[in-house]
């Protein structure tokens, strides 16, 4: 491993068509290129509460598809919630987004992420609606060799 020559921050708006999953592995990819990250360490965090970030199968969309189904299960609409301010689909995202996670931390080679064959970095929107959502990339590590 490289010694630590450099670290940034790199800010990624995506905007989501309401409950799904979204694949955001190309966009992390960009920024460390256009950074020209070597080998280090990229953490992925989302700055908000009904909405979370997974990393989970890239080939067969009925992957996602039954993710979606199973925590629909788990935190239903129609529960009898006290925090009903923001919606019917507000406290099952909060629910959500605590049972996954709001940061993921990656190891980068060779200015590219570390994932298996069939990974993929996804933002999972829990809210019903279409929402733009912030992610903030912090990378620290090597620079790309010349």
């Amino acid at each position: 491993m490289q010694p630590v020559t450099q670290q940034f921050l790199h800010r990624l708006s995506v905007q989501t068509r309401g409950q799904s999953l979204t694949d955001i592995s190309r966009e992390i990819t960009a920024a460390l290129s256009t950074h020209g990250a070597g080998d280090g360490l990229v953490t992925v965090f989302i700055r908000h509460t009904s909405a979370s970030l997974t990393i989970q199968e890239n080939a067969d969309p009925d992957v996602r598809t039954d993710l979606l189904s199973a925590f629909d299960r788990m935190a239903p609409e129609d529960a009898p919630y006290v925090h009903t301010l923001e919606g019917p689909d507000d406290m099952p995202a909060h629910i959500k987004t605590a049972l996954t996670d709001t940061s993921i931390a990656i190891p980068v080679e060779r200015g590219r992420m570390v994932l298996g064959t069939w990974q993929g970095v996804y933002l999972f929107e829990h809210r019903a609606r279409p929402h733009r959502r912030e992610i903030v990339l912090h990378f620290i590590g090597g620079s790309k060799e010349p």
